[in-house]
């Protein structure tokens, strides 16, 4: 099959440089910078990082001026470079329960310890284009004050005080964390391995899912406990002083969703928890991951699994958007071998089933 492959690797060659002309557009227009991108574009920074599991807003912004956009095309370029970086060590687990909060919520308690903090949002924003943005708005500034020093507990710790929630899942300290950026899947997956999956796949597949939930296929009735939003300081233990030193702070969303539960022969009836966490303010990600996370909790709480949401295979095979697009955009390059030997098969079956007809039909008149 040369000929079908001759003057290909020309083609691509001018290709590029098309999409390179057409990534520029018309160049009366001043070219986007990657500050512009990270500033004014955040929230598709915030998912690029989140899916492409590196904390790097420059390299994510360059990722979505190189692909035109593309948010999924962006997250595999982030992946594809973030496989090139040496790995040093592992930070400890960061404490969001000592987040500097820019935005908290909950939807369980109106008065929730700490306050509710909106911070920024779309939630009570009217859905209208606004006009003034296409002209060089200048909106104004933001009201301040003096950061607050009252404590923001986390709800589900409330509601543990009066043991009305399950305990967070604990994991053995000494056991190793599952990485999947360096083992491949397998199954059955403990939950590490399953919230690391979350956390890398496709939002939208994630809220499909989580609006699953809540229509009936794998109903488990979710509240809001609580959405925060804000910095939280990444530290590294360093074995020569002996002690955790703080490396910097990164922003991070994290939710917990309550969900009810009846309870069993061996347990009283309480709530449990789901669990999101992404970077940047991720909040339709983080809610999405929760009420996955619960529903894939299904059988460890001796509820029925069926929908597929509970589906633990289903849900981890299925959520990566960079491999579901290499099995679907793959379709798109060659297969003339395959489609040639499909199309002489088909020919052939043709040609039995129409000799088979008329001899069906020679016996008939023979008769």
């Amino acid at each position: 099959m040369y000929v079908a492959v001759k003057g290909g690797e020309r083609a691509i060659e001018n290709a590029h440089r098309l999409l390179a002309h057409e990534r520029r557009g018309d160049r009366d227009v001043p070219e986007v910078t990657l500050a512009q991108i990270s500033e004014q574009l955040a929230l598709g920074v915030d998912r690029v990082m989140t899916e492409g599991s590196l904390y790097d807003r420059e390299l994510a912004a360059l990722a979505i001026k190189q692909a035109r956009g593309d948010m999924i095309e962006a997250i595999f370029l982030v992946r594809a470079f973030r496989a090139t970086l040496p790995r040093f060590g592992a930070t400890e687990p960061v404490n969001t329960g000592e987040m500097q909060v820019r935005r908290r919520i909950s939807s369980t308690f109106k008065d929730v310890p700490g306050g509710q903090i909106l911070g920024p949002t779309f939630d009570y924003t009217h859905r209208l284009l606004d006009p003034q943005l296409a002209e060089g708005f200048v909106p104004e500034q933001p009201e301040t004050a003096e950061a607050s020093q009252a404590a923001t507990p986390r709800v589900t710790d409330i509601l543990g005080r009066d043991g009305l929630i399950e305990s967070s899942p604990q994991a053995d300290s000494d056991a190793p964390v599952g990485d999947l950026t360096r083992e491949p899947l397998s199954f059955p997956a403990d939950r590490d391995l399953r919230l690391q999956n979350l956390a890398r796949g496709d939002e939208g597949f994630l809220l499909a899912l989580g609006y699953s939930t809540q229509r009936g296929y794998g109903r488990n009735h979710p509240f809001a406990g609580e959405i925060r939003f804000g910095e939280v300081e990444v530290e590294l233990f360093a074995e020569d002083v002996g002690f955790a030193v703080p490396l910097g702070s990164i922003e991070l969303t994290e939710c917990q969703m309550v969900n009810q539960f009846k309870g069993s022969t061996t347990e009283p009836p309480c709530f449990t928890r789901g669990y999101g966490l992404a970077f940047g303010q991720s909040e339709r990600k983080t809610m999405s991951m929760a009420l996955v996370d619960r529903a894939l909790r299904a059988g460890e709480l001796g509820e029925e699994v069926g929908a597929p949401a509970q589906d633990e295979e289903f849900v981890m095979s299925h959520s990566d958007n960079v491999q579901s697009t290499g099995f679907v955009e793959h379709l798109k390059l060659p297969h003339y071998v395959d489609f040639q030997s499909e199309l002489g098969l088909l020919r052939k079956l043709r040609q039995e089933f129409a000799e088979a007809n008329q001899a069906v039909e020679l016996q008939e008149a023979a008769e």
